[in-house]
């Protein structure tokens, strides 16, 4: 328990950092724990809503949060994040679907893109309420907030500048775990998310505070330019890690 624990430490920090709540990598952790798989997405989107709680907080209070477009979009995906939370799923196509989708968006991130501080969006960047709803049925399906999806797609457009993307990407990920964990509650019974809590006291607390000090450094420390590469570099990294465990 004391590796797991500052693992969900470190994993809080660095996703929070840029805008994530790190459910993926809580996932992930948690397979190689041996943990039941169907506790899984409900204790990462429980820890996900700890995370993204606090640094919606923050990213609002700094002005950095765009919340017209940021609603819209997270409004789109909710309903879908339920629905896909309802969805059975098995465990291997749980962590094959997980695993390949982050690996393409972290390659998708490391294409080269205009100054996101001086470009114009692009007219893609309209388009991007119709990818809110997929991206939500995705995130609900396998237990995540989908805003690791979503990042690196707003990134691709040049939507908005890092450190507003990182914002849109909480907001979207607090209220999609909310959906999605709903949903998993209603399919899995009222009973899984005591015992998921139960086993995992300990690493919410660790994921709060981790998740504080990664917002932190996202909204007063990090360059644009850090924040989309860190992003390229966690998405890569912990889709490699699923996919090489199957």
């Amino acid at each position: 328990m004391p590796l797991l624990i500052a693992g969900f430490f470190v994993t809080a920090l660095l996703y929070a950092s840029v805008g994530f709540g790190g459910g993926s990598t809580y996932a992930a952790l948690l397979a190689l724990s041996g943990l039941d798989y169907r506790l899984l997405p409900v204790l990462a989107l429980a820890c996900n809503i700890v995370v993204v709680a606090g640094n919606t907080v923050r990213f609002g209070r700094a002005g950095i949060m765009p919340w017209r477009g940021a609603a819209l979009l997270t409004a789109l995906a909710a309903p879908a994040a339920l629905l896909g939370g309802l969805t059975p799923i098995t465990r291997e196509a749980f962590l094959l679907m997980l695993g390949v989708s982050l690996l393409l968006t972290g390659i998708f991130m490391l294409f080269p893109v205009s100054d996101e501080r001086e470009a114009e969006p692009s007219r893609l960047a309209r388009m991007m309420p119709l990818a809110a709803a997929p991206l939500g049925y995705l995130a609900g399906l396998v237990g995540i907030g989908g805003g690791i999806f979503l990042a690196p797609l707003l990134h691709l457009t040049r939507w908005r500048d890092a450190r507003a993307i990182a914002a849109t990407a909480s907001l979207f990920i607090l209220v999609n775990s909310m959906f999605g964990l709903a949903g998993q509650i209603l399919k899995n019974g009222t009973g899984t998310l005591s015992v998921a809590i139960d086993n995992g006291l300990p690493l919410l607390i660790a994921v709060a505070v981790g998740g504080q000090i990664g917002s932190l450094l996202a909204v007063r420390f990090l360059p644009q330019d850090i924040i989309r590469w860190l992003t390229a570099a966690l998405v890569i990294w912990v889709g490699g890690r699923l996919l090489l465990g199957l």
